[in-house]
């Protein structure tokens, strides 16, 4: 194990011990350190190799580099429709009559295109940026607002009925589905309230609303008024229901595969370029080009969307540049082997709280709960139902932690494609580390939920 925290001490020590000359408190050079340590303590010496292990840790995270690319030109193409107006005021209508209140309609707003979404990262790009300017005049510091977005997206990736954190975990444990998201139902949205509830008064002290926040009309009069300006979004939403209905099992209705299948075929198993073939990226490319036909976004410039939407995006490539090197070091070295080795020498009476923190940092590593999933909860799931834990019980504590944990610092993949969006669109800056730190509670007590469903099992 010395092999993997050497590294996440260097990683740590840059970020935290801001009088390092030249890179104290920067995260790119702390994450290009880590990898370079990883990959000297694996033994790995050839330039070669090492340009081998970054290519292979930019391809690892592709599909995130490609979601917050397109992702910041839809949101462009939303400001120039007016999109965002339209659910703004249709959520500050419906819920934001006070401070607290409209704080949480962003945060619902958040959750619920989360759930529709199924991934995290894309509802924090795509609606969060969104709730940007209103969490601002609530008086939230940048960090603030970049951790409300993340808490939103990845809590409403977890949500049902789109959970692929809980399909997949469904899927390791050989655990009924539709048992696990009974369940689901219950928890996600208990761990949603606490949460919102805790930051709401945690951070929101002003006593009453801006003029210009309070809403004149009725949250039904803007959304039909705006309907126009909403399809972009909402064909996004169709899409995503087509595409992970259950009915898929019987009839495939996912729109993708008929529109983009050639294309993901043709970049199958090529190196970066098949992060195209994603689902969500592929998805965000459709519906922005449904919004460049539409008048706002002709009027406002479909090359204007496109330029802004890339350079909102230079913020995060510097960060996933630097991230790439760190990921492929840890996989190159066989650092993510070592972790799962060690946690199968866990007796049973240290099972499941050694099996947590495996996928705790697990995640802490890779920034990515499939992975925790993939590499820990595909033994540590058959090694519980061996105790007499129950497959559903078993995949629904698997599901909670491995999605609080893939936000615990220093990797958090999200804040890192999330802080700088946050920067660009207020233009100040926004710390990655103050962000990971703020919203850290946040994924605690959903991580914690997860350890409580390992010795409490409801199904």
């Amino acid at each position: 194990m010395a092999k993997v925290i050497i590294p996440l001490i260097v990683m740590i020590a840059i970020i935290v011990i801001k009088k390092i000359p030249f890179i104290g408190g920067k995260v790119h050079y702390a994450l290009l350190a880590a990898g370079a340590v990883a990959l000297l303590v694996g033994g790995i010496y050839n330039p070669m190799d090492w340009i081998k292990a970054y290519v292979d840790g930019l391809n690892r995270i592709s599909w995130v580099i490609l979601i917050a690319l397109f992702g910041g030109i839809y949101a462009r193409t939303q400001t120039a429709m007016g999109t965002m107006d339209t659910v703004l005021n249709a959520s500050r209508a419906a819920f934001g009559r006070t401070p607290k209140g409209l704080y949480a309609a962003g945060m619902i707003t958040l959750i619920l295109f989360g759930s529709l979404l199924g991934e995290g990262l894309s509802a924090a790009c795509v609606a969060g940026v969104l709730m940007v300017g209103p969490m601002r005049d609530l008086g939230l510091e940048p960090e603030q607002i970049s951790a409300s977005l993340v808490l939103g997206g990845l809590l409403g990736s977890l949500c049902p009925p789109m959970t692929n954190g809980i399909v997949l975990a469904s899927s390791l444990c050989g655990a009924d589905y539709d048992t696990v998201l009974k369940w689901a139902f219950l928890t996600v949205p208990f761990c949603c309230v606490v949460i919102i509830a805790f930051y709401a008064f945690r951070w929101i002290k002003i006593k009453s609303l801006p003029e210009h926040l309070i809403p004149t009309e009725k949250a039904g009069t803007i959304l039909k008024k705006g309907l126009p300006t909403l399809i972009p979004m909402l064909t996004l939403v169709a899409i995503m229901i087509l595409a992970y209905g259950p009915w898929n099992k019987i009839v495939n209705t996912n729109l993708i595969t008929y529109i983009w299948g050639w294309l993901q075929k043709l970049v199958a198993g090529i190196p970066f370029v098949s992060g195209l073939g994603n689902m969500i990226v592929l998805s965000l490319v459709t519906v922005t080009l449904i919004a460049f036909c539409s008048k706002g976004v002709r009027a406002y410039g479909i090359g204007r969307c496109i330029k802004e939407g890339f350079k909102d995006y230079l913020p995060c490539g510097a960060v996933h540049a630097c991230c790439a090197l760190m990921l492929g070091g840890f996989y190159a070295a066989g650092l993510i082997d070592i972790i799962a080795e060690w946690a199968v020498t866990l007796n049973t009476h240290l099972l499941k709280l050694g099996g947590a923190g495996a996928i705790g940092l697990m995640g802490m590593i890779t920034g990515s709960q499939s992975t925790s999933q993939n590499v820990i909860l595909s033994f540590f799931g058959p090694a519980l139902i061996a105790t007499g834990m129950s497959p559903e019980a078993a995949a629904l504590a698997g599901a909670h932690l491995a999605m609080g944990s893939q936000a615990f610092p220093p990797t958090d993949l999200c804040t890192i494609v999330v802080a700088p969006l946050v920067a660009g669109t207020l233009g100040e800056p926004c710390d990655y580390v103050k962000s990971m730190m703020k919203s850290l509670p946040g994924f605690l007590f959903l991580f914690g939920m997860g350890v409580l469903l390992l010795f409490v099992s409801p199904c």
